[in-house]
This record gives structure tokens, C-alpha cells and sequence, in this order.
């Protein structure tokens, strides 16, 4: 026996017409109406009136206005009969219309909501990988406070050195500082300071963050840049985030000895669209991030002047690598440097 298939279903499974009516109530109602009024009139006019035919004077008139009196009601009925079943049909056209409407609006509706469940655990995971970030940077930001601040107490807890007697005679100081008696900063400490540690581990990077907070100015460098690092650091924007087009040495070099504006344009290599809208936006709002971000490109300007005087080719495409460098991209470009 053969197996009975089901007709296809339809994509919304309501706008559809399986079976429609050939003749309805309404056709029904009009030739009923219709027989009545003919019957009626052929009653009247030829049964009981007998007398009036065509070949008398004005006849043929008569003729005319019995057929018209006929038949002009039947046609009228036969309008309001197509008017009404239009007006049905549009009634039925526009629930089933209305029916479709909703039910795209439900599976509109479900898709979003189905969309959102699949997306959120995303979001959460992106949300936790910056809070996770963000607290790594604070925990390096304050390994960094916390080792400055023991050495700072280390040397305060130090007796005064006594003074050395040469001969029976004393060498007393004469205005000599501390920090004039350290020996100096080397370039690769330097700038492996200004990158700053890449893990709490790095040992390497720690080392030569101690090193390079014992210098006052690099200090203060250090201390704006993480300032801004921090502060940028709110918002999503970390300097590991950012690939900036690298600039020439030479073109480093003219920005030390003066230039500005769009002769050295191509310093600001940050092109990342988010972090330039955000940070921006940050400048425009908060007042202590603007101050942050200008009192560290001061610093960042004088420094590089200082260092590009002496140093290599090499060392200034490394120092143009650092974090702080990229800080400075990303902030020189929104505060106008390079325009």
C-alpha cells in the first residue's frame, strides 16, 4: 500500500489559501435577489399588462425603459455583490497579513535573543581577558611603587657615612649630592626601563627599572608614563594592543632639533581608529588625564632631545619600540603634535 504524503508545508505556514470558495454567500444572496426581482417583473409587466406593445407611438420608448426597469436593479444588486466579496476578501487578505507580520516579528525576536545567548559568553570572556590585563598592569605598577619606595626607606634607615680623614685633614662635602655621586645611566638600561617589565619574572626588566629610578629625570619620565599607561589602562588601551608604523632615525633626529607639525607627521604612527577615538574623547572630558598626558609629552620631548644628541641609529629605533614611545605616538597625535 502505498504511504500518503502530507502537502508541503509553507514557509510561514498561514499566508496560504488551500481551498478557495468558488461561490459564496454573497453570489448566493445576489441571484437570489436577482430571481426575485425578474420574476417579479416579468409578472408585471407581461401578465399583467397586455394592452402596451412596441408598435404603438412611443413603443419602442416604453420597450426600452421596461427593460432597463428590468434589468438596471439586477446589475446594481450584482455591484453591491462585487463590492461586498471585495470587501470581504480584503478583510481576510489583511488578517492573514497582520498573522505573517507578527510572526516575523516572534522569529525576529527569538533570532536576537538566540543571537544574544551565543554572543554573550563572548563578551564575558573579552570583558574578564581586560580585567585580568588590567589587573597584571596594576600589579607591575605597584611592584614598581612598592620597590622604589623600600629603597627610598633602605637609604633613609643608612647612617650618615662619616667623613673620610686624608692626611689628618677632612674632606668635607662641598654641596655634592647623591644622585651627582651614582654613576650613569647606561642607553640600554635605559630604554629597557622605558619599556617597562613584560611579566612579574623579568628580572631583567625589573633590574633596569631600578637602575633607571635612581636618576631623577628618568624617574619622573617613568613615573608620567606610568601615569598615562595607567590611566589609558581604564579605557581598554594598552601599548602591547598597538602595531604603529615605525619612523626613520632621521626623522627621530629633526624632531629632536626642533621640528614640528607635519614635517614629522609620520612619528605618530598609531592608527589603531578605537584607541585614538577613546583617548581623545578621555583628553576632551577628564581634565586629570589631559594634564597626565601633557605633562608626560614635556617630559617624553625634553628626554629624547637629550638622548638623541649621543645616541646611535640603533638605539634610537629601539627606544621607538618601547611602551613609552608608543604612549607618546598615540597622545602626540591626538594633542596635535604632528599636525
Amino acid at each position: 500500500m502505498p504511504e500518503r504524503k502530507d502537502p508541503p508545508a509553507t514557509p510561514l505556514g498561514i499566508y496560504d489559501k488551500t481551498a478557495k470558495e468558488r461561490i459564496t454567500g454573497i453570489e448566493v444572496i445576489a441571484l437570489a435577489l436577482s430571481a426575485v426581482w425578474l420574476i417579479g417583473a416579468v409578472v408585471f409587466f407581461v401578465v399583467m399588462d397586455t394592452d402596451g406593445t412596441a408598435s404603438e407611438p412611443g413603443g419602442v420608448l416604453r420597450f426600452i425603459m421596461i427593460m432597463l426597469a428590468i434589468f438596471m436593479p439586477v446589475a446594481m444588486i450584482w455591484v453591491a455583490a462585487t463590492a461586498a466579496r471585495a470587501s470581504k476578501v480584503m478583510r481576510e487578505e489583511s488578517q492573514r497579513l497582520q498573522a505573517a507580520i507578527d510572526a516575523i516579528r516572534q522569529a525576529y525576536v527569538a533570532q536576537n535573543q538566540t543571537r544574544h545567548t551565543m554572543t554573550e559568553p563572548t563578551v564575558t570572556q573579552k570583558l574578564e581577558e581586560i580585567a585580568a590585563a588590567q589587573r597584571k598592569a596594576e600589579t607591575t605598577l605597584a611592584m614598581f611603587s612598592s620597590t622604589r619606595h623600600a629603597e627610598l626607606a633602605q637609604a633613609a634607615a643608612q647612617p650618615p657615612a662619616e667623613p673620610q680623614v686624608i692626611d689628618d685633614q677632612v674632606a668635607l662635602p662641598l654641596g655634592t649630592t647623591a644622585d651627582e655621586m651614582l654613576p650613569p645611566l647606561g642607553k640600554s638600561d635605559f630604554i629597557r626601563a622605558l619599556h617597562f617589565p613584560e611579566t612579574t619574572d623579568d628580572r631583567e626588566g625589573f633590574a633596569a627599572l631600578r637602575k633607571a629610578l635612581k636618576d631623577r629625570k628618568t624617574a619622573q619620565l617613568i613615573q608620567a608614563a606610568q601615569d598615562v599607561l595607567t590611566l589609558m589602562s581604564h579605557d581598554g588601551i594598552y601599548m602591547d594592543d598597538l602595531t604603529p608604523d615605525m619612523a626613520r632615525p632621521e626623522l627621530w633626529r629633526r624632531f629632536a632639533s626642533g621640528e614640528r607639525g607635519r614635517a614629522v607627521a609620520a612619528l605618530g604612527g598609531v592608527r589603531d581608529r578605537s584607541s585614538l577615538a577613546l583617548t581623545a574623547a578621555r583628553m576632551k572630558q577628564d581634565p586629570i588625564f589631559r594634564d597626565a598626558a601633557h605633562h608626560f609629552l614635556r617630559l617624553y620631548d625634553r628626554m629624547f632631545t637629550q638622548f638623541a644628541q649621543t645616541a646611535t641609529d640603533a638605539e634610537i629605533s629601539q627606544i621607538s619600540d618601547t611602551r613609552t614611545a608608543r604612549a607618546f605616538m598615540l597622545l602626540g597625535r591626538v594633542a596635535g603634535t604632528f599636525d
